[in-house]
């Protein structure tokens, strides 16, 4: 075999069909990523052979002997059963037992001898292994030198991948430890002796080969500092960056937009809102560009600090774009605006202000007049400012004079397409994101670590409470009570929101609105939200229960059905809809016209009516617990208390608990670090961050250790950049940060 280097792909490794499985489904591609790829447990083998003094659930290695082998047809299933019969040194047996004898009864012969790995299980009154992983000797001396490492060290276990058994990857990763010729050192000497961290070449012997009486955990602590360290250089060398930018310092106007606007604002700005104000004023004078992350709860009044520092850009000659992640959201942005600027957003126009500007919306379904009457405002400097969604990224989309980018739901978005958009200005605008998804400090430390933080937990006045309770489905009486309550609410003169997990058949509902090609406000689909219940879901087994999620067509049909509903105005909200359908149904929503929306999720944020009291959604247990805050987050937001109903039916344990702790409070920050500890950490920073330089594999964002170790890491990576910004000094660690990168991200690096 030729000698290995971390960098080397897998195919110098296995086969080209096992690589391609391990890239598949593992995200595997070279040796350093295998290396990364830790056992979920470890056996600890104690007395091989001893098969009378096994338990039932117990997790063990036996090494035996095959006594004998049977196959035989299956009642209700094709194929064969293969059923042999372990023996040990002492004339204890096991049964084995697998389903399909495939692959197996070539191999399982009577007369060989090898480990078997699995859990002990019971069927009858005897003990069974089912579809154990093995591996069998070739001959006795194999045997012996096999039987005697496995009696020092402990067996690490790894989560299986199609034909690559635990077993089989154990070889690959020993093998590799075995051949690659250096094993990168990417923490310097000096930070590893402060922080007490083990070489990594000993962390990968003690991860992957540990002996019996070693710590897998010390060389599992030194690989999660190493993913900390490596990120944290990463967004060291941004925050770098962009401090060597030069940016148009922004000074507003005395008496211009800004001023005009503060003095019709119909409520005082909370506290929060004043001081996040002058922390945006004073970095927007500033010649080096604001880099800002802003988090407040659903409802904290955002908006209105973003709209006050773009009307200062535009007070000091500049333009500000407003980047939505739906054409929903960005609609609803442009008319907000619109409406709270009033003759503010008419400038030019009869009737409007002498310190008016112009709002523009720039989506990727308008059609072509409106599209070039926007693209226009955009480039002669008409329009203060554009609101839109990922059309604002397109190259063909100028700017007369870009000072502020503002991002609304930064975490539907990656660092790239951030970055086009700043490209747009003559020099580096300023930047300003939004979300209203409460972000731990272990989060806001890895993904949003290149930017300063502000925070608004403070919520406007006139802001009502919201009772949220769970609904179970399979209980006839609660369903019918749960419509009473939205028919009660609609007597009164409120609105609601039914939400549901999909679209559904469209044919479902005749001479329905036409749908557009554009689905950029869909999500890419409820799993996504998907918190890994065992229960059910994308990963369960063929024979897990499956549910029917409910559609909004689907929806429509039952609630209009409804005696408790009937006379009740109910229509549809998607968005798959033709963009006029979807404006004209938000309008009418707004304006009272519409009593009941059917929605998907596509409402989850920015939509604001406040005379909207109750919302009920349909099968919750698929979404997860910062998504439900957010829903529930378009209610209570007038003078009017909010109800939220979590309705489910057959939610498993851990589901249960999410709607359980959604139900128990409000505080959105609470909420984010239980989701924290439940969710997987993909899920949680998300493929829309840019791939492979921000995702995580050993850390777990939710736990106060690993929340330890981002921040000592970040003390130390950011201290080295600030000494040694292009890691000339340190080029096995700029090697680890080039592997986590992917070009487009390079690239930024690059031209930072």
């Amino acid at each position: 075999m030729p000698v290995l280097t971390e960098d080397s792909p897998l195919t110098k490794l296995v086969k080209k069909n096992e690589a391609e499985q391990l890239a598949r489904t593992k995200g595997l591609l070279s040796v350093a990523d295998l290396f990364e790829f830790v056992p979920r447990r470890y056996v600890r083998p104690g007395q091989l052979t001893d098969l009378s003094a096994l338990h039932v659930g117990e997790d063990v290695l036996v090494v035996a002997e095959v006594k004998t082998a049977t196959t035989r047809s299956m009642r209700n299933r094709r194929g064969k059963m293969l059923t042999v019969v372990i023996g040990d040194d002492l004339g204890n047996e096991l049964d084995v037992t697998f389903f399909s004898a495939y692959g197996h009864e070539g191999k399982l012969r009577p007369g060989v001898r090898g480990f078997f790995v699995g859990q002990i299980g019971a069927y009858g009154r005897r003990l069974q292994l089912t579809h154990p992983e093995y591996e069998l000797f070739d001959d006795e001396e194999a045997g012996e030198a096999a039987v005697e490492w496995y009696r020092t060290h402990r067996v690490p276990v790894y989560s299986t991948t199609g034909k690559l058994n635990s077993l089989r990857l154990r070889k690959l990763v020993h093998t590799a430890l075995d051949t690659v010729d250096r094993i990168r050192e990417p923490v310097p000497e000096d930070v590893r002796v402060a922080r007490g961290l083990v070489d990594r070449a000993v962390a990968l012997e003690l991860v992957h080969r540990p002996a019996v009486d070693d710590q897998p955990a010390r060389g599992l602590d030194r690989l999660k500092y190493d993913e900390a360290f490596v990120l944290q250089t990463i967004l060291a060398q941004r925050r770098k960056a962009a401090e060597s930018e030069l940016a148009t310092p922004r000074l507003p106007r005395p008496g211009g937009l800004l001023a005009a606007f503060d003095a019709r604002l119909p409520f005082e700005l909370t506290e929060g809102q004043r001081e996040v104000g002058e922390v945006l004023a004073s970095e927007l004078a500033s010649e080096r560009p604001m880099h800002r992350l802003l988090q407040g709860e659903v409802g904290s009044g955002k908006t209105v600090v973003a709209l006050r520092a773009m009307l200062a850009a535009i007070d000091a000659g500049g333009q500000a774009a407003l980047l939505a992640p739906t054409e929903v959201l960005a609609a609803q942005h442009h008319r907000s605006i619109t409406a709270m600027l009033g003759d503010l957003a008419q400038g030019g126009m009869l009737g409007g202000s002498e310190f008016g500007t112009t709002v523009a919306l720039l989506t990727g379904s308008q059609n072509a007049a409106s599209r070039k009457r926007s693209l226009l405002d955009a480039a002669s400097g008409g329009a203060g400012i554009v609101v839109g969604t990922h059309a604002l990224i397109q190259k063909h989309v100028q700017f007369a004079d870009l000072a502020l980018v503002v991002v609304d739901e930064q975490h539907r978005f990656g660092v790239e397409q951030r970055d086009a958009l700043r490209e747009k200005g003559i020099r580096p605008p300023h930047v300003l994101v939004m979300t209203a998804t409460p972000i731990p400090r272990t989060v806001a430390m890895t993904v949003f670590g290149d930017m300063e933080t502000s925070t608004l937990r403070e919520l406007p006045r006139g802001r009502s409470p919201i009772a949220t309770h769970v609904v179970d489905a399979e209980k006839p009486g609660w369903v019918d009570r749960t419509w009473q309550r939205v028919a009660e609410e609609v007597a009164k003169g409120h609105q609601a929101y039914v939400v549901c997990p999909r679209i559904g058949d469209v044919d479902d509902e005749p001479g329905s609105a036409a749908l557009s090609r554009d689905t950029s406000d869909e999500d890419a689909g409820w799993d996504a939200h998907w918190d890994g219940d065992d229960e059910t879901g994308p990963d369960a087994g063929p024979d897990a229960p499956t549910k029917e999620l409910t559609g909004v067509y689907a929806m429509l049909a039952t609630l209009r059905a409804t005696p408790a509903l009937e006379g009740v105005r109910l229509e549809v909200l998607h968005g798959r809809l033709d963009p006029d359908a979807k404006d004209a149904t938000m309008r009418a929503f707004a304006a009272g016209d519409i009593d009941v929306l059917v929605a998907t999720t596509v409402i989850e944020v920015g939509v604001d009516v406040p005379n909207a009291s109750v919302m009920v959604v349909v099968d919750a247990d698929r979404f997860g617990i910062s998504q439900l805050h957010q829903l529930r987050g378009r209610v209570g937001r007038g003078a009017v208390p909010g109800l939220c109903l979590l309705m489910t039916q057959g939610a498993g344990e851990r589901a249960a608990e999410r709607l359980d702790q959604v139900a128990a409070t409000t505080d959105g920050f609470e909420l984010a670090r239980a989701d924290l500890l439940l969710r997987r950490e993909g899920d949680v920073l998300g493929a829309r961050q840019s791939g492979r330089g921000n995702s995580v594999r050993h850390l777990r964002l939710g736990r106060a250790e690993d929340e330890q170790i981002i921040a000592d890491a970040r003390e130390d990576a950011f201290a080295l950049v600030d000494r040694d910004p292009g890691l000339r000094e340190h080029p096995a660690l700029a090697a680890a940060v080039a592997m986590r990168l992917d070009e487009d991200q390079a690239v930024w690096l690059e031209r930072g």
